[in-house]
């Protein structure tokens, strides 16, 4: 399949990772070969902080560091929702679907079933997407911190760059299986080329892209991606 023939949401991911701009993104991004008074963003130890959220002992649950961890992308969840996280009905109901929730497959391998609607991956996002003070964006990036290789972070930044899908995880799945999983690869590519460790997701280094292309433009009043 040539590029031409692809989507449009396919076509501009192909053009951001494969731009020459995207390896250095990922290794400013994670303080590989900085210079000595630059530092690597916090969001760098959003998947590494204490071992990772999908490590087996707490990957059905949400753990003080997962909590902590998600901050290092510049959100917060109010204290009544994290305290109902870790102790409360809400934990216990995330849990449950946590348990049901693929963690071993990047979401290139997974069904797409495994991100339709109505699938436990899609139920936990909306149950904690409807809790005071989480919100879409916050939920993804719970969901992303335990399960970093089927799950991708998703925010306005993102969202703006694709013109808002109808369906972002439905639509990504097919673009990184297109073409005999060229996309999925080309991102394993870039990660060895960045230097970037293999505990990082080949999704996390997508959105890490994304992220580093367009977060500064998105700022301006008038961003033109938008």
């Amino acid at each position: 399949m040539s590029t031409p023939d692809l989507p449009p949401f396919t076509r501009r991911l192909n053009s951001l990772i494969t731009s020459d701009q995207a390896s250095s993104d990922l290794r400013r991004y994670f303080g590989i070969d900085l210079q000595p008074e630059a530092v690597p963003f916090t969001g760098s130890r959003f998947e590494h902080l204490a071992g990772g959220g999908d490590r087996p002992a707490v990957a059905n649950a949400v753990t003080a560091d997962d909590l902590i961890a998600v901050q290092t992308l510049s959100v917060k969840i109010p204290a009544q929702a994290s305290l109902d996280l870790l102790e409360g009905d809400l934990g216990t109901q995330l849990s449950k679907l946590l348990s049901s929730i693929p963690s071993d497959i990047d979401m290139a391998e997974a069904d797409a079933a495994d991100l339709a609607p109505g699938s436990p991956a899609d139920s936990a996002w909306h149950l904690l997407d409807d809790q005071t003070g989480i919100g879409w964006v916050t939920a993804g990036k719970i969901l992303a911190r335990k399960r970093p290789r089927l799950l991708p972070v998703y925010d306005q930044v993102v969202r703006c760059i694709f013109g808002r899908p109808q369906s972002f995880w439905l639509t990504l799945h097919a673009a990184l299986r297109a073409d005999d999983y060229a996309l999925h690869r080309k991102l394993l590519a870039l990660r060895e080329l960045a230097g970037v460790p293999e505990t990082v997701s080949a999704l996390r280094a997508c959105d890490v892209v994304l992220w580093m292309r367009h977060h500064a433009e998105h700022r301006e009043t008038n961003c033109v991606w938008e």
